[in-house]
This record gives C-alpha cells, structure tokens and sequence, in this order.
C-alpha cells in the first residue's frame, strides 16, 4: 500500500512539471548595450558637428585634452603648473629629455647646451639665436633673478671667468638644460652647484606673451612696442 502510495505522488509530480514552463531569459547583451548606444550617442555628438563649424574641437574637449597634456608636463618635469604656460615651450623640453651631451652638437642624436637652446627657441619661438652661451648673453635683456618668467635664459660662470653655460628657465626655480654629465634634463637652481655658479638671467626679444587676462589697452601697446623696436 505504501509502495502503491509513492508511486501515485511520483507521476503526479511528472506531470506537473510539464504543466510550467520555465520563463525564457532574455540575453544580456540585450540590456547592456544600452549604455553603450547613449556613450557613442553623446560622443558623436560631442565630436562631429555639420555646417560651418565642422571640424572645430568642442571647448569641453579641448579643455579636457589640456587638462591631460598639462598634467603630464607636471610630472614629467618635476613643476607644479597652472595650465596657463606655453604648451609650445613643455612639449619641446619634454621631447629633449635624455638626449645625451655631445659637445659642439645640436640634434636629437646628441647636443651641448647651447645646441639644446638655439633649437629649443627655433622650434617654439621660431628665433635664429647664436650658438654659443657667451654671443647669447650679449643679445639678452638682463632680468632680475626674481623676475624670471618660463623661456628666460639663465648664464653660469665660474667666479669671474667667461660664462660657459646656458638654460631655459621653466618655472618653480628649474631649468632645463644639456649638461655634460648627463645630457638634457631638469635642473633647479637651488642645487648648490648651480646656486653657486648663477650669474645672470637673460630675456630674448620675441618670447614676450600676450596673457589670456590681458586687456584690449595692453594688447595694443604690446604691439606698439614691438613694432617701434629697434633690431640689435
């Protein structure tokens, strides 16, 4: 009787299996390409533009792209920058980093000091300097140590011999530079050894920026001034 009784609730419990059909899942790509069509969506529309204005970058993606580019100059030359400096001037010395000292020499492949800054200047500035540390110094407008401003030269000299090295002031005190001991790099003057072998700052007519908060007034006498100066 108890075995009859088992059996009973078996088959009843069969055929209720093939009374409820399980639900079908929909597939997860279904749902998750959701996010995916609105990112692409915003991105195309961030992006791509018709009429007249085709082509031009979004200010919100300039700015991010700044942002990023700014960012890396802080960390790889050491400087703490307020994304206002010229980009031109950071992606050069950046680009020099590690070329290795090679006196007499002004490429890629190896420079001295004064090579690294001719080429510098004509790559970001676009001016034709002198070769050598010395013939630079007697083109410059003396500045202030504490006047200095990214794209300044600052000269060394042992006590009161000839100058014989040259750098391009950064920004925090640093300069890059080619040095003997180690090709390009970055350098601050408060290392005791350029502390003490400073001995002047130089500005090269030209590098003169006209800042973002410059009024219209500041603008025109700029432009006055320069087209009134008188080449060397």
């Amino acid at each position: 009787m108890k075995n009859t009784l088992l059996c009973c609730l078996a088959a009843a419990s069969l055929a209720l299996s093939f009374c409820f059909e399980k639900m079908p899942v929909a597939p997860a790509s279904a749902g998750a390409s959701a996010p995916a069509v609105a990112e692409a969506s915003l991105l195309s529309g961030l992006t791509s533009h018709d009429g007249p204005t085709a082509g031009v970058e979004p200010p919100a993606i300039k700015a991010s792209r700044d942002s990023l580019a700014y960012g890396y100059y802080d960390q790889t030359l050491g400087l703490k920058l307020a994304h206002t400096e010229n980009k031109s001037l950071l992606q050069t010395v950046t680009d020099w980093l590690g070329t290795p000292y090679s006196y007499g020499a002004s490429s890629r492949r190896g420079t001295d000091c004064s090579g690294f800054v001719t080429q510098v200047f004509k790559k970001v500035y676009g001016i034709t300097l002198k070769r050598s540390s010395r013939s630079m110094f007697s083109t410059v407008q003396r500045v202030a140590k504490s006047d200095m401003k990214a794209g300044d030269l600052v000269f060394f000299r042992h006590g009161k011999g000839a100058i014989y090295h040259v750098g391009i002031y950064l920004k925090d005190g640093k300069f890059a530079h080619s040095a003997c001991n180690g090709g390009v790099m970055v350098s601050s003057l408060n290392q005791p050894y350029y502390r003490h072998n400073f001995y002047s700052a130089g500005r090269v007519r030209g590098t003169d920026e006209v800042s973002p908060d410059a009024s219209a007034s500041d603008v025109v006498g700029m432009l006055a001034a320069a087209a009134n100066a008188r080449p060397e």
